[in-house]
This record gives structure tokens, sequence and C-alpha cells, in this order.
């Protein structure tokens, strides 16, 4: 249940005891004298709801009210006049003053104008609860103790606040783009609108103007008799998100800054404006910069996009991040998979801690995810991670722009069956990255699409 607190701000003591005394069953109630106790005290204990009297001795209550709502729009405020003083009252509801009530105060009413009040109050806050709940339940990649995931996330709380400012996410592959714009949406304004997410890259480059905008009834050769509503269209109030945007070709480009400039589209084949008020979000994992530099990338387009910026710091840039995301992963499968599996080992813990998570937080969920299929319990061990190579050093971890090699121990090494087994485990987990996709499988390992193809076939026989 939500509680509530109360500030009651009069100078009369009998006025103030008597409101204490009937709603202290209620609410948590604070009183003052003074508008500037008031103020002061919201230092270190913000109320959801002030009473404060209009004529106070020293600061006056509706200069105090004009500081509130300056500096905590979202508190209630309700005053409390000696009389129907008409100017003092409208001078106060222009001032964000929620209600009034008037001396001698009639204590049946006070509560029901309180009750009304705080009910949409209750209602904001259990909204926030439900967002904080989704936040927890479907963005595990934000799980951590360090500051870097700590400054992302009340940055993320603070641009969500507005609900069309356009929003560029840069980050590696796997460190959660995607739910960053959840978590844009979901804390938005326009949370209740849908969320159309577009992945730029999947769109061959020849459909992408109709998949976004949309076309007419024969638009063109094989357009549907009816047309089409195009996915900007989908999103409107509320938040389209361009995944991959750095994937657009330079038409798609040129035609989507239109629409950011002018809040309208035309469809494919179309002659009447479509007018669309929605929020873009958009995120890529490419060097948008020197994309410009080579003209791949508009650079005004890029400005409009990137009016604020949210850069994902990668799993090796968090490492006090990684046991707890692995914990919190190793519950979900475990009830997922009704393993009793209740803890790493501390093997597994020690190669988790020591691994390059080129994959970032995706590629240890799937890793963790793996481990609980294969274990038994009560501990993953090392081995359901099939991470025994990290232990002994085989697998190379990056430390700047060099590598370490572990030393050759006495009995020698198997060069040729190392080379195999690094190959091979590095061609599937480039297909898990990529989300079965081989042809980013094949850009993640710098090989050309045909070999890549060719050596992961040869797996599966």
């Amino acid at each position: 249940m939500i509680s509530f607190t109360l500030y009651v701000v009069d100078d009369e003591p009998s006025i103030r005891k008597g409101i204490a005394l009937t709603l202290k069953s209620l609410y948590t109630i604070k009183t003052f004298e003074t508008a500037e106790d008031a103020l002061k005290a919201m230092e270190e204990d913000l109320p959801d709801l002030v009473l404060m009297d209009i004529g106070l001795p020293g600061m006056s209550g509706i200069d105090a009210l004009e500081k509130i709502k300056k500096k905590h729009p979202h508190v209630i405020v309700i005053m409390i006049t000696a009389y129907e003083d008409i100017k003092s009252v409208i001078a106060a509801m222009k001032n964000g003053a929620h209600d009034y009530i008037t001396k001698p105060i009639k204590m049946d009413s006070m509560e029901v104008i309180i009750a009304n009040a705080l009910e949409t109050l209750r209602l904001r806050k259990e909204v926030h609860a439900l967002q904080q709940q989704f936040l927890e339940e479907k963005m595990p990649c934000f799980i951590g103790k360090s500051k870097a995931i700590h400054d992302v996330m009340d940055f993320v709380g603070m641009v969500a606040q507005s609900s069309d400012v356009p929003v560029l996410i840069l980050g590696e592959t796997g460190t959660g783009k995607e739910l960053i714009a959840s978590a844009v949406h979901y804390r938005s304004p326009q949370f209740k609108g849908p969320l159309v997410t577009v992945n730029c890259a999947s769109i061959p480059k020849d459909l992408v103007e109709s998949e976004l905008f949309g076309y007419t009834k024969g638009a063109f050769s094989g357009a549907t008799s009816s047309g089409k509503q195009g996915l900007i269209e989908s999103a409107a109030n509320g938040t389209l998100f361009l995944d991959e945007v750095g994937d657009l070709s330079l038409e798609a480009q040129a035609k989507l800054l239109r629409f950011l400039e002018e809040g309208a589209f035309y469809k494919l084949g179309g002659t009447t404006k479509v007018h669309v008020k929605t929020r873009i979000i958009s995120a890529t994992n490419r060097n948008l910069d020197q994309m410009i530099s080579k003209d791949l990338f508009r650079k005004d387009l890029y400005f409009r996009l990137s009016v604020t910026k949210v850069e994902i710091p990668s799993l090796n840039e968090r490492p006090d991040d990684i046991l707890p995301l692995a914990n919190h992963f190793l519950y979900l499968f475990a009830k997922k998979y009704q393993k009793k599996i209740t803890a790493l080992s501390a093997g597994a813990k020690d190669a988790l801690m020591k691994y390059s998570w080129s994959g970032n937080v995706r590629e240890l969920k799937n890793i963790v995810e793996r481990g609980v299929l294969t274990g038994s319990g009560p501990e993953l061990s090392l081995q359901n991670l099939g991470m025994e190579d990290i232990k002994m050093g085989i697998i190379l971890q990056s430390h700047g722009d060099a590598y370490r090699f572990p030393p050759i121990p006495p009995a020698g090494i198997d060069l040729p069956g190392l080379e195999k087994t690094m190959g091979e485990f590095y061609i599937k987990e480039a297909f898990k990255m990529a989300e079965e996709n081989e042809s980013k499988a094949a850009k993640l390992l710098n090989i050309n699409h045909h070999t890549y193809r060719y050596r992961h076939k040869k797996l599966k026989e």
C-alpha cells in the first residue's frame, strides 16, 4: 500500500493541531509555522502534498508556492485562506496550486479534497512502480553496482521525461541498446503508446522506404490492393526505435531527415502528407563520425538524431557487474528449466571474471543459459559453462592493443588442435552474437561471408 507524507503550514497552532489530529491515522503529518521552515525541511524529506496558508508571516503562501512548484513540480499544493479572497485564490491557481480550502476549515470537506488530490498521485506512483518492475524483470543488462551503469540509468531516467527529444544510443554489440530504448519508452509520458522496433540492417535496401513510410494502392508493381501502413505511422503517439540506423541508405536517410524536420511524410505513391507524432530513438555500433567523413551518413541527419546521446559501457568496462549479472541469469534459467542450481562454483566465478567479453551481456547470458542446461547442481561448474580453456589461459585476453599469451607447459601444446578448437569456438560464438545472421557473424570475425558460411556448414556436418 502506498503511503503519503503531508506538510501542514499555518501560523495558527490550533489549525495545525486540528488538521494533524484529523489526518494522522491516514497520512504521515509534519507541521510548520512558517513557509521558510517548510521549504528547509523539503531539502531533506520531500512531501507528497502541502496544505499551506496563503497569509503566512514572513514569506507568503503565494511566494512559497511559486518556489515549491519551481523546484518540486510534482508536489501537490493546496492553499488555505481565511476568506474567499478571489485575487489570492486566482494567483495561487495560476502558480500551480491544485485546489484551495477556506477557514473555518470543514474537516470532512478537507479530507475529500486531499483524498481526490492524492488519488492522482497514487496512480502516478503505481505507474512508476510498474515501470521499475519492468526494468528489473526485462532489462537484466542494467543490473549491477558499477558507477558506469548507474550513471547510464540515471541519464536514461532524465532523458525519458521528454516525449519528443530524439535519442541516439551508442554501444558495442550485445550491450543492450534495444533495452535502453525500451527503458526510455516505458519511463516516458507516451509509455502507453506503441514501441515499434525497426532493424534497419535486416530490411533490403529497395524495401526500406516502403517499410518505413508505407505505400498507397498501386504505388508499384506487386503493391497490395489496399496499400500499407508504414512502421513510422504504426508508432504514432509512441516510440519508433531505429536499430542499426547506420545501415540506412542515403536515400532513406534523406526522407527520414525530412520527417524529423516536418513531423510529416508522403507514403510511397501518395500525394497527401501523413502527420505523425512519435519519438525517434536510434542506435548503432558503427562509428558514425567515420561514416560521415566518408559520405556514407548524412551529417545533418546525425545532428537531428543525436540531440541526446546515451553511450552504453561494454561489460569489460564494468567488471564489478559480471558476477551480479551471472547470478541473476543463473536464477532466471534455473527457474525456467527447473534446475536445482543455486550458485556459481569458485572456478566458474574466476573464469567469468577473467574472460574478455567481446559479446558483452548477451554473451554472458548465453554462456550461463548453456551452463544451466547442462548442469545438475547445486553449483554451476566451470565444465558446465564450457570455460575450462579460459581457466587454463588458452583463450587470449586483450590488454589494450596487445594480447596476453599463456606460457607453454613442460609437456608442450597441441597447436593444430588448439587452432581448430579456437576456430570452431569463434565460428559458433559469432553466430550467437549475430543472432544467427551469417553475414553479421562474418563481419565479427573479419572474414568474407562465403568463407564463414563454408566453415559454419562444416561444423554442422
